[in-house]
């Protein structure tokens, strides 16, 4: 039996989801039992998930810490869970990050260090170089986050004002193996933006992160300027000798989550494309891009025919110049909407699949053919919400949220559209 437009795309979004599960991607990835210690460590939004598949799948003594979101722990009663704060960090995540520089630092050369990083570790870790204070790292954050630059950018500076990122937790658990799981939610898979690569060598450099904040504006505290142009700042490098022993597999990405939705979407009778894994860009932008797609699809059956569904992740970003509720996935969907201007058999859904898009516990929406006639029916404007940022405003009135809650993973932004006649 075929679903309803708004009933498949749910389910394509929660298949996108369920592929990424830690409980399935993490058993086959274990390493073998070493002769000295098992120490486990963590960050992300599903390192907790991570750490309770390792428990489950273990033979053998374990100990260790891994830090999540709050809301995002799960019960493990060998490895110790803290909850933190994400996206700006706090002093839960500083405490933590401490004590795992210092488990780390305990290990000698016959003992492993699995480390399971996921989205979300970056501010998970927040733990300063000598000469910075957590609060000067929370200024740099939001004005990251409202800046509009990309991850790949947000990453490098987090790099170059870290105790702990950039290799540097690498190189602290040398001469240990160090065996690394990353569960990743940026754009092209590059370890060292996912959690801003505490554990894997990193070629940037503390120029680049300067030229960064100065590219997007960012007035910088006299203290983190005073770090950037001093040598403590440079991250560990590729030809280190410390990181001899580490390793790093990627056991889940964005595009094993298209994949997954694609198959469901092809055994529900359309044609899929995947548009790309690892898209970026503004949010408005990138909703006018695939809806100028949509319609030429609609339109012209060019460059596909539908019925049909069409896939694309990545992390857009948004230029924050209003006061609203936020949140690129939402965003983009209004543009989307705004540019399709109610055309008939076009349906859309764009979410989080950590379940937390922008600061908002809300995943995402869904968009329908009817949506900006409902708004305007409610006296909702919806280019006065897009120009205040105020994507969850909108959806949210109109009863179109998305909500998850806690998906216990993270493999960034998912976006289908969903075009054809049948589809109406």
């Amino acid at each position: 039996m075929s679903l309803a437009p708004r009933q498949l795309l749910r389910v394509l979004f929660d298949a996108a989801i369920a592929a990424a599960q830690p409980a399935l991607c993490v058993p086959s990835y274990l390493p073998p039992p070493p002769k000295g210690r098992f120490i486990v460590i963590g960050a992300g939004k599903a390192s907790a998930a991570m750490a309770r598949a390792v428990e489950d799948h273990w033979p053998g003594p374990l100990e260790g810490l891994v830090v999540t979101r709050y809301g995002y722990g799960v019960a493990c009663p060998r490895i110790e869970i803290v909850e933190a704060a994400h996206p700006v960090p706090d002093a839960a995540g500083l405490a933590a990050a401490r004590r795992i520089l210092d488990l780390v630092q305990s290990a000698g050369p016959d003992d492993t260090v699995l480390c399971l990083i996921s989205g979300g570790g970056s501010a998970l870790l927040p733990l300063p170089l000598n000469g910075l204070t957590l609060e000067d790292k929370q200024q740099v954050n939001r004005a990251l986050l409202a800046s509009g630059a990309t991850i790949t950018e947000m990453n490098t500076v987090r790099r170059h004002l870290s105790a702990i990122k950039g290799g540097r937790l690498a190189a602290a658990a040398y001469p240990a193996r160090l065996l690394t799981l990353l569960i990743s939610d940026v754009p092209g898979d590059n370890p060292a933006d996912i959690a801003s690569g505490p554990t894997v060598a990193d070629p940037t450099t503390a120029a680049d992160a300067i030229a960064i904040l100065r590219r997007h504006g960012i007035d910088l505290p006299p203290a983190v300027l005073a770090v950037l142009h001093g040598t403590e700042a440079e991250s560990i490098k590729p030809d280190d000798p410390r990181l001899a022993r580490a390793e790093t597999k990627i056991i889940a990405a964005p595009q094993m989550a298209l994949e997954a939705a694609a198959a469901i979407a092809r055994a529900q009778g359309f044609a899929v494309h995947i548009l790309g894994d690892a898209i970026e860009g503004e949010a408005r932008d990138v909703g006018k891009v695939m809806a100028g797609i949509a319609l030429q699809v609609a339109t012209r059956q060019q460059p596909f025919t539908p019925p049909c569904v069409l896939l694309s992740g990545g992390e857009t970003t948004v230029t924050v110049r209003g006061s609203g509720r936020g949140g690129r996935n939402v965003e983009f969907l209004l543009s989307l909407g705004i540019a399709l201007s109610g055309r008939p058999g076009i349906w859309a859904l764009a979410g989080d699949t950590d379940g937390v898009d922008g600061l908002e516990e809300t995943a995402g929406a869904i968009l329908a053919p009817d949506t900006l006639e409902r708004a305007y029916q409610a006296g909702i404007r919806p280019r006065d919400a897009l120009a205040n940022n105020d994507g969850h405003g909108f959806f949210g009135a109109l009863g179109d949220a998305v909500i998850t809650g806690p998906t216990l993973t993270n493999v960034n932004d998912f976006r289908a559209i969903l075009i054809g006649a049948d589809a109406t």
